[in-house]
């Protein structure tokens, strides 16, 4: 993973002596990224309504710009914690389909399957149609519609590994995904009376609309076991969306740059590797060959590799850049939220 000093042969008429051409080492971001995931986890067990992969974005944020750290933030560290973002990112995903029960998930009935497809394909489309409008630059509006219709951080990571997106859409995107999808813990526990929720539908509710899986269990359980368990289900089939939704994507981006190889000289594969991954890691959970230990583990790594990588992510955030579109993003956030909860909340009220 550390890029080595390797020696070169000169080209400049120094008689071919051996030269060394000194390249950046990942492992001094790789060290603090891991750091920040200490961090992380400590502040979920102070504060356990804080989900440990929002903490990890929080103190990303937070290390690019202190004084004492940003200046190894931006230097030193920058490369390792941009493989974080990257490599990480990408087994995390696939470790992410360990989570995923297709058989818990197709119990809930067609009915459910039918909202919840029609929840994501309204919250993407709109979201991306009015960032358009609204001009955000970049990938913004494609990442910011992924992560309120899919699984938050998580599936803005998985779309950027396909699209190519520049580093500071992508941290500027999981920054604000990742706060509304915060408030939303604050926010949707009050609205449960007043609209009229029973704890199953008001769990079905927090399951379509909230964005992390995390913040949908701490949003959940505030109505009790019963909410929890179908908020739980109703947001993995929503994770059950995120291949297709980066395969079609991939496929989009491959149709346009028809011809355009990568830097080894080959295509791109139609179906990113890492979104085949997810896919089998969710098949393998399907046979029940693998024991509760295992899947425990699993769990484990994948909360710690997706912390490591959005906190790469996080650290990449520029403050004063953000203030400069982050009205229009700020904006759409905000359309994009009442989107999600105003067509899963209609959804909820046709299925239960």
């Amino acid at each position: 993973m550390a890029l080595l000093n390797r020696p070169v042969r000169a080209a400049d008429g120094s008689g071919g002596r051996i030269v060394s051409r000194e390249t950046p080492s990942s492992w001094p971001g790789l060290v603090l990224a891991a750091g920040g995931v200490g961090a992380a986890w400590c502040v979920h067990r102070l504060l356990p309504g804080v989900p440990m992969l929002t903490a990890a974005v929080v103190l990303g944020i937070a290390a690019a710009h202190l004084p004492v750290l940003r200046h190894t933030v931006r230097g030193v560290a920058r490369p390792g914690l941009s493989l974080a973002g990257r490599r990480l990112m990408r087994i995390g995903i696939v470790l992410l389909g360990l989570g995923l029960g297709l058989d818990q998930v197709l119990r809930l009935g067609w009915a459910t399957v039918a909202m919840v497809a029609g929840v994501v394909a309204a919250t993407f489309l709109g979201t991306v149609w009015l960032g358009r409008r609204l001009g955000l630059p970049g990938d913004q509006p494609l990442l910011i519609a992924t992560g309120y219709s899919i699984c938050g951080a998580s599936a803005i990571g998985a779309v950027s590994q396909v699209s190519g997106s520049d580093e500071e859409d992508v941290a500027a995107s999981v920054a604000l995904v990742t706060l509304c999808g915060t408030l939303a813990i604050a926010v949707l526990p009050v609205l449960q009376d007043p609209l009229g929720l029973a704890d199953e539908a008001f769990g079905r509710w927090v399951g379509a609309s909230v964005h992390d899986v995390g913040q949908v269990v701490a949003t959940a359980e505030t109505a009790g076991p019963d909410a929890l368990g179908e908020a739980v289900l109703v947001k993995l089939m929503r994770v059950a969306l995120l291949a297709p939704l980066v395969a079609a994507i991939a496929f989009s981006l491959r149709a346009r740059r028809r011809g355009v190889r990568t830097a080894s000289g080959r295509r791109p594969a139609p179906v990113p590797l890492f979104v085949a991954g997810f896919l089998a890691a969710a098949a393998l959970r399907a046979t029940g060959v693998l024991p509760a230990a295992a899947l425990e583990w699993a769990h484990t790594a994948q909360e710690l590799l997706l912390a490591a990588a959005l906190f790469g992510l996080g650290s990449a955030v520029d403050l004063p850049s953000m203030a400069r579109t982050g009205g229009r993003a700020a904006l759409l956030g905000l359309a994009a939220w009442a989107v999600v909860a105003g067509v899963s909340y209609a959804g909820v009220l046709l299925t239960v």
